[in-house]
């Protein structure tokens, strides 16, 4: 777990009925959350068990190899990416909401984005056992800029708002396959049996940028006229290029040391 706040201040507003976070890496404890950060990304790439089983199989650097080679190489997917992944461990850290699956698990190619709703958060009603839904979209720049954050609104509007078929139909086949029968069917009955209700689903716009969002985001927010739940977060990491790069080579370089 990435735990922001060992390693990130953090500033929360209102804005109209929506929720505003700002969360920006202290300096002297970046290196720290680079750390933190660089623990987690290969489990969101590869399933910890085939990793475990290649290294009991084949050794360390057979599965040091494998791991690798499911990174990016480029810049902008490392940095796209990375965005999800802080976005996906924002939802299971810092809400009552949770993430089945990983979907970078299932690139095309380590090089190339994944298409489709960046990441779908699941909770359970306790007393319905039906599912409500926290759709998320999520954004990674060094420079953040308005336009990028009216992107990221585009892809949560679609849909008329609602999480798409398609990414829940991949997560109710995924989590099928790995025995979470109970969950797969609560998202089947979701899609198929009572639908979808509006009261049911929340946005997440979440960007990960090397200036401060807190304008830029607020001012988005403040324009919102739907009907859907907001919370917008922007997490701020001054050296954003160089913070990548450094998750990656520790990545890459305690996958080869242990």
């Amino acid at each position: 777990m990435v735990r922001f706040s060992n390693w990130c201040d953090s500033a929360f507003e209102v804005v109209g009925s929506h929720a505003l976070q700002v969360i920006s890496a202290r300096a002297a404890d970046t290196a720290n959350g680079c750390v933190a950060v660089a623990a987690i990304v290969s489990e969101h790439y590869a399933a910890e068990v085939q990793v475990a089983r290649i290294l009991r199989r084949l050794g360390r650097p057979k599965a040091a190899a494998f791991i690798e080679n499911k990174l990016p190489t480029t810049k902008s997917i490392r940095s796209g990416d990375l965005g999800e992944i802080l976005a996906t461990e924002y939802i299971t850290g810092e809400t009552p909401y949770d993430v089945p699956i990983k979907r970078l698990r299932w690139k095309d190619h380590r090089n190339m984005a994944m298409r489709g709703d960046d990441v779908i958060g699941l909770m359970r009603d306790q007393a319905t056992g039906r599912l409500h839904f926290l759709k998320t979209e999520a954004k990674s720049r060094a420079a953040l800029a308005g336009g990028v954050v009216t992107e990221a609104r585009e892809g949560l509007d679609k849909e008329g708002g609602l999480p798409s078929a398609h990414a829940l139909e991949f997560i109710s086949a995924r989590l099928m396959e790995a025995g979470e029968d109970a969950l797969a069917d609560a998202i089947d009955d979701a899609l198929l049996k009572y639908g979808i209700a509006p009261q049911t689903v929340t946005h997440l716009l979440f960007t990960f940028s090397g200036n401060d969002p807190g304008n830029i985001l607020r001012t988005n927010l403040q324009g919102y006229a739907g009907g859907y739940p907001q919370h917008y977060i922007g997490v701020r990491i001054d050296a954003h290029g160089a913070f990548i790069a450094n998750v990656y080579d520790r990545v890459i370089a305690d996958a080869n040391h242990g």
